[in-house]
């Protein structure tokens, strides 16, 4: 009876150690829930998630506050807040790294870098800043149009458009590099229609020269005017 007394002791604080729970468990007490900001905010992106792999140049910039807006985000949809009036800032080269989000194809760079590039084109002298960029401003749109992302593309397309918009026939001499893209997605039923309009208005706001450029690579377009 006395070793039964003396056994009984023993087990119970096994038993205990065995149900307390271990600092590797796999189950860990629960953590705070992340705020809603927190999720858009790029630094707390896991690195190890389903989308591992080195930053882009976009995304690193936008990490370490090189781009001069952050995303307010609210009920219904999200806005850009900029740290500063969107006239004062230079476009080269905050344009063209906007261009180069189109890319991205993960939130919340997708939001801020096509809104960004349709705010910073709204600003009053925006035509005489984004011209001189051309040169290198229309191979970043290139690269867009020719993403194998769908989503991607049409930020791209919807991009050329407001450029087109404000640059107007200064973008002519450069539509040749742009074109050989969005022939092949015409191809495409879900964007003929799209890419029809877009061409549309490339030519609306690049004047008649732009027709015989668009056909040159597109020989199916009709002209508005015609």
């Amino acid at each position: 009876m006395s070793s039964s007394v003396r056994i009984k002791p023993k087990t119970a604080i096994q038993k205990s150690k065995t149900s307390s729970p271990l600092p590797c468990s796999p189950e860990p007490a629960a953590k705070p829930q992340p705020k809603p900001s927190d999720k858009l905010n790029p630094k707390t992106i896991d690195p190890f998630g389903d989308h591992s792999r080195a930053p882009s140049a976009f995304a690193a910039i936008y990490a370490k506050g090189g781009i001069p807006c952050r995303l307010m985000h609210g009920a219904v949809k999200h806005r850009l807040q900029w740290e500063c009036l969107p006239e004062t800032l230079p476009f080269d080269p905050l344009l063209i790294t906007l261009a180069e989000g189109l890319r991205e194809t993960r939130h919340p760079y997708t939001f801020v870098s096509k809104e960004g590039f349709k705010e910073l084109l709204l600003v009053e002298d925006a035509a005489e800043k984004a011209v001189p960029l051309l040169p290198r401003l229309v191979p970043v749109l290139k690269a867009a149009l020719a993403h194998s992302d769908d989503e991607v593309f049409e930020r791209g397309l919807d991009a050329l458009v407001q450029l087109s918009a404000v640059v107007g026939s200064s973008l002519n001499g450069h539509l040749k590099l742009l074109l050989t893209n969005l022939s092949r997605r015409l191809m495409d039923k879900k964007f003929k229609e799209k890419i029809t309009v877009a061409l549309q208005k490339l030519e609306q706001h690049g004047g008649q020269a732009t027709v015989a450029i668009i056909k040159a690579k597109i020989p199916t377009y009709c002209s508005v005017n015609s």
